[in-house]
């Protein structure tokens, strides 16, 4: 081959700048309305957690414990298995195998719904398991009785969390957000439920997303390629779907459970109501800034896939350079704001002077964690572009059981830095994931990945549309 003469090279140099600039422009596309519809969704949470704060330390302290337990036993699971979604949907989108994306979100329904049924019963035993855990008697029974008016939120969790892996969910995320203010005011304060009312509010708001959701299924013309009605073929391949479900949980699920660990590990710290309202503000929060890196992972999980199932795996590989240079800019503007909005910020969850003070101290550590997590929450986004849940999965089990949980408990109860002390143990074990993505991302076989995923989507057992 020859190389390309000097009047050539300056088009080719251009040439690669303008499929650079258009392909950064797809991933910005993409990841804009993510980012806004995570924000809005991570709202529910956020508002019901703020109408909580405002009704005393000990109703915060006990809907944080309720509701980390309710995300490390059910909502991180059933989000990691509809992660899976993201792979197959993506891979038969850019196969144009496009009536499997309506039997892979059918499928999923079914496993997921499965997976409620043990959900619901440790969410009725929340007081008990947090009581065999050491917590405080009063904060578990505040937080059994918030987990038990969770319950109903799974039913309408489950389909929504499906619809929202390949539908646009902005307008009715931002319509959701706007009525579960207006929900919680009318339970919490109107009806008197306190904070019960908070806990069912998020039930009747994601019936809310979800209506809107189905009905746009079925009205618009933009889903008539991908939704062809329940079919039978839903229940074949439940195995299959499964295998890739569990890796895909396990890849979510074992990061989330680790910062999870840590709200249940602060109830044993001195001074508990403290900690445990302190620790719930870091997590929302940092559950608020994660969604801008969020949407960049489901951008590059889509852009990747979408190239791998179309063969153009040079795409792909140009995506995942690009994603990295965006991530490190997002990462870098959200913890300078973090940093000069840290003395401020505390007001937003809690009148308790003590507390505003505490979250002060602990913005600049949370910021260095926003950092890290903007840039291998991308590289995690390629991994289940490719189908390698099973790869991040184990990277997280290092990273964060090996090496971060043990340095937090280290940290927090050995040397005594307490709430701190819990939150640099996981900036470690970020630390560590960080090249561990970085180094199995570069060594990525762009060629081999493509035919694979050609393999996997053309052999499936339903018929090519």
């Amino acid at each position: 081959m020859q190389n390309p003469s000097v009047d050539e090279q300056p088009l080719l140099v251009e040439r690669d700048e303008n499929v650079a600039a258009s392909e950064a422009k797809r991933l910005l596309r993409l990841a804009g309305p993510l980012v806004a519809s995570g924000l809005l969704q991570c709202a529910l949470q956020l508002v019901s957690v703020m109408f909580v704060g405002h009704l005393g330390e000990l109703h915060l302290a006990g809907a944080s414990l309720a509701t980390s337990l309710a995300n490390v036993t059910g909502f991180s699971l059933l989000a990691g298995m509809a992660s899976a979604l993201d792979t197959l949907c993506g891979q038969a989108f850019g196969a144009r195998q496009y009536h499997l994306l309506g039997v892979y979100k059918q499928r999923a329904m079914l496993v997921l719904a499965l997976a409620c049924v043990p959900i619901a019963l440790v969410w009725t035993n929340t007081t008990r398991i947090l009581l065999f855990l050491g917590q405080d008697r009063a904060i578990a029974a505040e937080a059994g009785a918030y987990a038990r008016w969770l319950i109903p939120s799974l039913v309408p969790y489950v389909p929504l969390t499906c619809h929202i892996r390949f539908l646009p969910v902005m307008a009715s995320s931002a319509v959701t957000s706007l009525s579960h203010v207006l929900v919680c005011w009318a339970l919490v304060h109107k009806a008197g439920m306190g904070s019960k009312g908070a806990a069912l509010a998020r039930a009747i708001s994601y019936c809310t997303n979800l209506s809107i959701l189905s009905m746009y299924t079925r009205l618009s013309g933009a889903c008539k390629r991908t939704w062809k009605g329940f079919s039978m073929e839903a229940f074949k391949e439940l195995r299959q779907f499964a295998e890739l479900a569990f890796p895909s949980a396990m890849m979510v699920c074992l990061e989330w459970w680790s910062f999870e660990l840590l709200a249940l590990l602060s109830g044993l710290l001195p001074n508990p109501k403290l900690e445990t309202s302190v620790l719930s503000i870091c997590f929302n929060t940092g559950a608020l800034m994660f969604m801008v890196p969020s949407g960049l992972c489901t951008a590059i999980s889509t852009r990747v896939s979408n190239e791998l199932g179309a063969g153009r795996p040079q795409a792909a590989k140009l995506a995942t350079r690009l994603v990295v240079c965006l991530a490190l800019l997002e990462g870098s503007v959200i913890s300078v704001t973090m940093i000069l909005l840290r003395r401020f910020w505390g007001y937003v969850y809690s009148n308790e002077e003590e507390v505003v003070a505490y979250i002060a101290r602990m913005i600049p550590v949370l910021a260095m964690s926003f950092f890290m997590n903007g840039i291998h929450t991308s590289l995690a986004g390629v991994l289940t572009g490719c189908g390698e849940q099973k790869i991040g999965a184990r990277v997280n089990l290092v990273a964060f059981y090996l090496a971060g949980i043990p340095l937090a408990v280290l940290l927090a109860f050995a040397l005594h830095f307490n709430g701190m002390g819990l939150w640099l143990g996981i900036v470690c074990g970020s630390l560590i994931k960080l090249p561990l993505l970085m180094w199995i991302v570069l060594s990525i076989n762009w060629e081999k990945e493509a035919i694979k995923v050609k393999d996997m989507v053309l052999g499936s057992s339903l018929p090519v549309a």
